[in-house]
Order: structure tokens, then sequence, then C-alpha cells
């Protein structure tokens, strides 16, 4: 799978999701209300992808309040779990003083993890069949992609103050992982060919709060990168042959971010270790460093290059992505690079500060700009310009 333009993978909710949800966290509505609006939601967006031409299409993470919430939506044994558990922390913008935000109360551990139902199986077989109605499943057109998240990422479920029956972290993460290797297999024998690990806790450990959060959990952060990589490569070689994406930015959330660096004490062993096809890298601004790191990229190893904000409306001009794009032909064979977003437009259920009409704009700049700097041509698209 080769794709030379490539959105990270959620999107905007539309308002009577949104309007819906709300109904149904209210009591006001049932499921089966919600399934429907969450099912005309994925159509919804699979045609906004498709009128963009875009050549990787997700089902926008439609069904999820957050990128990460589908696990402890799915697996029972977590306690206290809520929007603002994976929202904790301070969170910056230009010109703004940081947004502090505090979880309720903390999560706790109170059984053995059990997997109640799929995180992604079953949204990715409505995704295969609005693809087949598109003509895309056979490979004739877009590639179908599920997101999934990093297990160490929820590292921040357990603690040692809270341990629950897990007497260490390793032991609990032991079983998030059998769990995620779990869930990639049914992906795979489902027909999925690529599935996108999102890993944004790795560029966070730049930040020294950030890295005494994880150092607090049992090991200092280089300890901490090492076996971050040694689980994700376990649910990479448990999905195998499908192809493995590997996102990083350093934080997504209403045009916010939590972190800023680039990814040079990290990159040696991260990039060079993690077994993803695809490294689909945070790249918009002066935040993230320079593109030397790319160098430690393995030569087998594609990079999309997210120099598309999702965190404003503006489109960026074509000739700043093409010299952007030109400067890490420096680093990277220009035959290994594409052009994507830094990362999704709606990270939760809030989403960035743009509206469906923007985020269309920006997926066809996106694929037009990408067209332009690999192919030397445009796309055409069906929607509208």
């Amino acid at each position: 799978m080769w794709a030379r333009a490539e959105h990270v993978g959620s999107l905007l909710r539309p308002d009577e999701l949104l309007a819906t949800r709300r109904a149904h966290t209210a009591g006001e509505c049932g499921h089966g209300e919600l399934k429907r609006a969450e099912d005309a939601a994925v159509r919804e967006v699979v045609e906004l992808q498709r009128q963009a031409a875009c050549p990787v299409v997700t089902d926008g993470e439609q069904r999820r309040t957050s990128f990460q919430s589908e696990f402890t939506a799915a697996v029972d044994g977590v306690a206290g779990v809520d929007m603002n558990t994976w929202l904790r922390g301070d969170w910056y913008s230009d010109g703004a003083d940081a947004d502090r935000v505090a979880a309720a109360e903390e999560p706790t551990v109170v059984e053995r993890l059990r997997k109640r139902r799929s995180l992604a199986a079953e949204d990715y077989t409505f995704l295969r069949s609005c693809l087949e109605g598109a003509g895309g499943a056979d490979g004739a057109g877009p590639v179908g992609k599920v997101t999934l998240p990093s297990p160490s990422l929820f590292a921040s479920l357990w603690s040692p103050q809270r341990p629950g029956p897990y007497r260490t972290l390793d032991e609990f993460l032991s079983d998030v992982v059998t769990i995620l290797c779990d869930e990639v297999r049914e992906l795979t024998r489902l027909g999925c060919s690529y599935v996108q690990l999102d890993a944004p806790h790795y560029p966070l450990l730049v930040d020294p709060a950030w890295r005494e959060f994880y150092e607090c959990r049992g090991w200092d952060y280089r300890q901490w990168l090492s076996y971050g990589i040694e689980l994700d490569n376990a649910v990479i070689d448990a999905g195998r042959p499908a192809t493995f994406g590997f996102h990083l930015c350093r934080g997504n959330q209403r045009g916010r971010w939590l972190v800023s660096g680039g990814y040079d004490d990290i990159a040696a062993t991260l990039f060079g270790r993690v077994r993803a096809d695809r490294m689909l890298l945070e790249y918009d601004d002066e935040r993230s460093g320079d593109f030397a790191p790319l160098r430690h990229v393995p030569d087998d190893t594609s990079v999309v290059l997210g120099l598309v904000s999702t965190k404003r409306a503006e489109l960026e001009p074509v000739d700043w992505l093409l010299r952007r794009i030109e400067r890490a032909t420096t680093c990277v064979e220009r035959e290994r690079l594409a052009l994507g977003t830094q990362c999704g437009f709606a990270t939760s259920l809030e989403g960035n500060p743009l509206d469906i009409a923007d985020e269309r704009r920006k997926l066809e700049h996106l694929v037009a700009t990408a067209h332009r700097a690999f192919n030397g041509s445009s796309p055409r698209h069906t929607g509208s310009t």
C-alpha cells in the first residue's frame, strides 16, 4: 500500500451526531438511535473523503468520544475514566494562557482487563461496506484505514498507588497488548490492509514534566521508550500482513497542543526500532523541530510529512509546502515521502476550530498539493473545489 497523500484519521463530527450523542448521554434516546446517527455520520465522512480524492479513507472515528476512548469503552476493568482522563495536562495555543485540564477522578484498575466487544473490528466492517459501495474495497479505489492507540499510551490508567489486581505496570500492559493483538488479528481476518497506531505520548517525553509523569510509573524515559516500542512491535507483528502506520504528535485538542520540541532525543531509538511501514509525523510548524531526525528512519519505511495543519482553517501556501517537501528530501529520498496532516481534525468530540467546509478544503488542498509535489499533476475531485 502506497499513497502520497494521507490524513491522520479523525474527522469532525456532524452537528446531528453531536446532538444525538448528547441526547443519548442524557437518557433521551436509545442506543439504536445513536447507532443510526453514527452510521449516517460515517457514510457522510466517507463521501467527503471520496469527493476530496483521498487515497486513504477512515471512518473519521465518528463512533468514538476520543481517539483512544474505545479501549475503555470496549474493555472492562478500569473505573473513573471520563473525557478529561485523556486530556489531562496544560494545553497551549498562540497568544493564550495555558488551559489546565484535570480529570474529575483518577482512573482505577478494579479488576483484570476483559474484552467485552471489539474496539474497531465492527467499525471496520461498516467502513468496508461503505467503500464497497464506492468501488474501493477491492483495491481499485481508496484504502480503508483503521486507527488504534499504541498500547503503552494506557500506562496512565495504572499507578503504583492504585494497582488493583496487577502487581506491576508490566503485568497490566501485558494484558493491554493481548487485547490489542487480538483486535488486529481480527481486523486482518476481516480484510483490513492498513492499521495505524497512534502514539502521541512518545513526543511528550521531550518535556521534563511529562517525563516525570511516566517515570513515576517505574522507569526512566529511555527505558520507557524502549519498552513501549517492544509492545508496539508485538501488536504490529500480530497484525501482519497488514501495512502499519505509526503516528506521532505533540497533543491536538481544540487547536491546542501539550509540548514543543523536535524528535531529536527519541528519533534514533523510535524511528530505528519500531517495525512500522509508514511514519506519520507532525511537522506543521517550528514546534516540531527540523527534518534532521528523519535520517534515522530505515530505508524500507516511508515518511508522511504532517505539514498540513488541522488546528486552523487557513490553507498552507502551496509554495511553502513544496519547499518543505524539498527540504525533507535532504534527509529522506523523495520516493519515500508523502504529504499529510499533522494530526486528526477531531482528536475528541470537541474537534479543532474549523468547520466541515474548512475540513473539506484542507483535504482537497492536501491531495492536490501531493499530486503536484510527487506526480506533477492535480487529481480530479468529484466534489467542490
